[in-house]
């Protein structure tokens, strides 16, 4: 447990949490959405500072980042619970096991919390393995901010990047307390739509877009990910709405559009085919978005960057492995393009 960084303390022991857009009105002893911020007796506690439930070395295209040091490896962790609850969430075992198994949380019941993953031990595990990468992921790292943060100023201090995956609900104060040790993040928008954002996801779509425009503005790499489920937010009028968003950020924003598979609540739902994704990536490009990316089906034509003025083959990948990288000072090596991104 660690006191919280984020949150209004109020009459009758009541506190308002401030780390994200759910603005959490919590009585004593009571938890908020994300279930792992608890009130006690007026002040507001993060319950799984230091408990990593899931912890892995991945790729750095797994995030999914293609235009941030491809190729490297990445130290991944997460906790349990989320401000969010999508009826399709690839990792709700984690995510909503607050809910899920209705803990009834004290200070004594931290076993179910996950592994003793201090920021010390993360920051010297990725020095003594040579991983330059930390990533926080898995859960949305945006409620457990107390315990990132620590760990990404310590990373900081010892030359390791700091990257977080999260679906961008993240309050202003939340996102500058995180951008001075931020070097990349991926966001996820899930839909153009509030009615989507509400009843399949439990949050709202505004601060969503808001974020991810600000992040962009800050200089912080920044690339989008929409998951496309059959039936829900694979309509072409949909699909053009969020290429023309972010277009109109950036023609040079990476946009990766991701297969959906039967998952959570979403069991009775159709996986997303090749067809629908190579359609949604015609869409992007041609509303001018430069880099649009597949993803969860392996198909080298649309995971591989091109450039953008002559097509060369810049960096071939395929799933999750770069094959060759061509990329000659982030420039194209046939015209001399640069091409946008974080590179070595």
């Amino acid at each position: 447990m660690k006191k919280a960084t984020l949150y209004e303390k109020l009459k009758d022991n009541k506190v308002r949490c401030q780390v994200c857009y759910n603005q959490c009105l919590i009585n004593n002893k009571g938890i908020g959405i994300c279930g792992i911020r608890q009130n006690i007796d007026g002040d507001l506690y993060l319950l799984v500072y230091g408990k990593a439930i899931s912890v892995n070395t991945d790729p750095i295209e797994k995030k999914p980042l293609f235009h941030f040091l491809p190729g490297e490896k990445v130290f991944s962790l997460g906790t349990i619970g989320c401000n969010f609850d999508c009826n399709f969430c690839q990792n709700w075992e984690i995510s909503q096991a607050p809910k899920i198994q209705n803990i009834q949380y004290s200070i004594l019941n931290t076993d179910f919390y996950g592994e003793e993953w201090g920021p010390e031990k993360i920051v010297k595990y990725c020095k003594d393995n040579k991983i330059p990468i930390i990533a926080y992921t898995y859960n949305e790292p945006t409620v457990w901010i107390e315990y990132a943060l620590d760990t990404m100023k310590l990373a900081k201090k010892e030359g390791i990047k700091n990257i977080w995956v999260s679906n961008g609900f993240m309050s202003e104060k939340s996102l500058n307390l995180i951008t001075p040790y931020l070097d990349a993040i991926n966001i996820d928008l899930k839909s153009f739509s509030e009615d989507f954002y509400q009843k399949i996801c439990k949050g709202r779509l505004e601060p969503v877009k808001k974020n991810i425009k600000k992040i962009w503005k800050m200089g912080i790499w920044i690339e989008v990910t929409t998951l496309i489920i059959p039936g829900f937010n694979d309509s072409k009028k949909e699909l053009k709405q969020i290429a023309r968003f972010l277009v109109g950020i950036s023609k040079d924003l990476p946009w990766h559009i991701s297969a959906f598979y039967p998952c959570y609540k979403m069991l009775n739902r159709p996986s997303t085919s090749q067809e629908i994704l190579i359609s949604a990536c015609e869409i992007g490009k041609k509303a001018g978005l430069q880099y649009v990316y597949t993803g969860n089906i392996p198909n080298s034509n649309y995971e591989s960057t091109y450039c953008p003025k002559c097509n060369s083959l810049v960096i071939e990948r395929l799933g999750m492995e770069v094959l060759k990288n061509n990329l000659k000072n982030g420039k194209c090596p046939k015209c001399n393009t640069k091409i946008q991104g974080i590179w070595k």
